[in-house]
């Protein structure tokens, strides 16, 4: 069984991703590890090379910033990785520069891959997502976040990025996937509020205009975590590879969840989720087969 881990990334110090943790996360697991690494305004690729081991394979790739609509230019960046990948690859393992996936799950994920290879049913692994917010001591537990998404993907041809690089179809046909019992940790709402706000400022402009942008996306120095419903302590540990970036930890967030007010409909909504499991009118860009 071969596996490719593939990602793409842009002015990485910049804005603050943790990209050399994400690779290092699941690159015990990968035989090769694609990067497109988009011109940058810092030393994005150099950082890239630091990781420095002969899985990594670097293409460097320019990024359309005139497909807006709907983040579409992080899904051909995807597909950029992607059809890099090794034509005798089994599995492809994507991870976004702002993912990480903890150690303990590395063997229930390789597992879980050798038993399905050979059931072609199975297009697709599905991971549940914790998603921290404010600080590393924080999740997100509002409807807005979501659950679970694809991140291991067979190597087809036919396969493509999905709109804004959130999961993936074939020929616009959702996967046929497989949950399985490993988490991917997104840290992508864990930055300083100076380097938070920068990257909403900039970011936005891949899914709105400079109008949109300007009207919505307040002009401050640093980002408003207070303003934010359905959050609650994260009582687990981080990935090994975390534990230095989390050490360094440069500023205080500290929230009380049980003073946010939600709305009438979403605390029922929750209420329901809570007992039945049932997240109404969630999306799910994906089929989960028993």
């Amino acid at each position: 069984m071969k596996v490719s881990g593939f990602t793409f990334i842009r002015n990485a110090i910049l804005y603050d991703y943790p990209i050399v943790e994400a690779i290092n996360s699941i690159l015990p697991i990968c035989d090769e590890f694609i990067v497109a690494v988009g011109q940058s305004e810092d030393q994005t690729i150099e950082l890239i090379q630091s990781i420095n081991s002969p899985k990594i394979k670097i293409i460097e790739t320019q990024w359309d910033d005139s497909l807006r609509e709907g983040g579409r230019v992080l899904a051909v960046e995807t597909d950029k990785a992607f059809a890099a990948i090794s034509k005798d690859t089994d599995w492809c393992f994507y991870i976004q520069g702002d993912e990480c996936v903890h150690e303990k799950y590395l063997p229930i994920i390789k597992s879980e891959m050798e038993k399905c290879i050979a059931d072609k049913n199975i297009e697709g692994l599905l991971f549940n997502y914790l998603h921290f917010y404010g600080s590393y001591d924080f999740i997100g537990t509002a409807r807005k976040w979501y659950r679970n998404e694809i991140r291991i993907i067979r190597n087809n041809p036919k396969m493509n990025s999905f709109r804004d690089a959130q999961g993936f179809r074939i020929e616009n046909r959702k996967l046929r996937v497989k949950k399985i019992a490993a988490s991917v940790y997104h840290y992508g709402w864990v930055k300083h509020p100076e380097k938070q706000q920068a990257k909403a400022e900039t970011f936005n402009k891949l899914w709105h205009s400079d109008q949109w942008v300007e009207k919505n996306i307040p002009k401050v120095t640093a980002f408003d975590y207070s303003l934010v419903d359905g959050v609650k302590r994260f009582t687990g540990s981080h990935p090994e590879v975390m534990k230095n970036r989390i050490a360094a930890i440069n500023w205080e967030f500290d929230f009380d969840p049980t003073k946010k007010k939600m709305k009438f409909k979403h605390r029922v909504a929750g209420i329901i989720e809570n007992l039945t499991g049932w997240r109404i009118g969630e999306y799910k860009n994906y089929r989960v087969i028993k």
